[in-house]
């Protein structure tokens, strides 16, 4: 039996792997911080033969209610997610499988690899309504990359959507994914009205040093970029500079930040209600947007989510809420489960990659009906 986590977004620690049914784990914080929950390891062992495995810090991660319910993602592929047996009782969180092949990869969530974010890059550059823009590059010497999707023209509708702030939340760069699928779609027919009139900026993953490190929440040096949007740095969060740069060049009409959350499992939206300038504008074209995705996919809901702030209460410091005020625009973060969407569970997947694609191509219903009204 043998345990490694020495790739692409692995993270895990073995702590003891002398009996495949006593096998001790721990999740390594994120560098220069105190955030861990995001694991990712290879198991090789004995085929028939049942592995318990227990993370042995689960209770003092960043989000420890996110155990309760909760089933990791196992694949002998890598293609192919599946939930396997898990348990928490409130300090070890356990995972139980009886290995079919001879390894095995587990994971908090279906991983994005940073190889298949360059593949998703130049798939979409090869499109000619794509222009593929180097905004500059992280901390760890990595590109920050931008598509631009659209003919640019003042007159057009400048439409930014970022994911993956916070690495260890993969099911962000799947929404991206699924969502420039459609958008690039020339038979699809409201990707194309939409393209007529708005110009489409999207960032797949805004934090690409966390996510090979395998981090949950931090860039390579600790800091938590949805944190650092009112004065973002070189030094310490050149991600968030070099985007808010960009936005402040173009202009910004609505703005979708893509996220996931670990205690909730549901998919929903926190939107900018605290900001200063919040009126009437933004609370029409807030719940038509939100009235249209509830109308198309049962996976959306209204009910569950985050507190609202009370107007001139926001925190500007976070992404929704510094664009929107920064713009007047209208402004959402998007949150989507690490558990399953309670609403609707799969009891094979949960909620999966698959998932997160569909959704991310739905949205851009609800974003083109209330495209024509983003600056009335």
């Amino acid at each position: 039996m043998f345990i490694t986590a020495n790739f692409d977004s692995g993270n895990i620690e073995v702590i003891n792997a002398e009996s495949e049914d006593a096998i001790e784990l721990q999740i390594r914080r994120d560098n220069q911080s105190d955030f861990y929950q995001w694991f990712h390891f290879k198991l090789y062992g004995e085929i028939g033969t049942e592995h318990v495995m227990h993370i042995t810090n689960a209770s003092t991660s960043a989000y420890p209610d996110g155990w309760k319910d909760y089933s990791a993602v196992a694949s002998y592929d890598r293609e192919t997610w599946f939930r396997v047996p898990c348990e928490y009782d409130g300090k070890t969180f356990t995972i139980r499988h009886t290995l079919e092949q001879e390894s095995v990869y587990f994971a908090y969530f279906a991983p994005y690899s940073y190889e298949r974010h360059q593949d998703l890059i130049h798939w979409a550059q090869q499109s000619s309504l794509v222009e593929h823009v180097l905004l500059g590059q992280t901390l760890d010497g990595r590109d920050m990359n931008l598509l631009v999707i659209g003919e640019p023209d003042d007159s057009k509708q400048k439409i930014w959507v970022t994911a993956r702030q916070h690495p260890g939340e993969s099911m962000a760069e799947w929404f991206v994914e699924g969502m420039l699928g459609r958008l690039l779609d020339d038979e699809d027919g409201a990707a194309r009205k939409l393209l007529q009139n708005n110009v489409f900026y999207v960032v797949p993953n805004m934090n690409p040093d966390g996510s090979v490190r395998g981090h949950l929440r931090t860039n390579a040096v600790g800091t938590n970029l949805n944190r650092e949007w009112a004065a973002p740095s070189l030094e310490k969060s050149p991600e968030v500079y070099y985007v808010l740069n960009a936005m402040q060049e173009t202009g910004v009409d609505l703005y979708l930040d893509i996220h996931g959350d670990e205690n909730l499992p549901y998919n929903f939206v926190a939107g900018c209600e605290g900001v200063p300038c919040y009126d009437e504008r933004h609370e029409r074209l807030a719940t038509q947007f939100k009235e249209t995705l509830l109308a198309i996919t049962p996976e959306f809901q209204v009910e569950q989510g985050y507190e609202v702030d009370a107007k001139g209460e926001a925190n500007l410091t976070v992404a929704s809420n510094a664009v929107a005020e920064r713009f007047d625009c209208l402004s959402f973060t998007l949150e989507m489960p690490f558990k399953d969407n309670a609403n609707l569970p799969d009891e094979d997947f949960g909620w999966s990659a698959n998932r997160s694609a569909q959704l991310g191509a739905d949205v851009l219903s609800a974003v083109y009906a209330v495209a024509n009204n983003l600056r009335d």
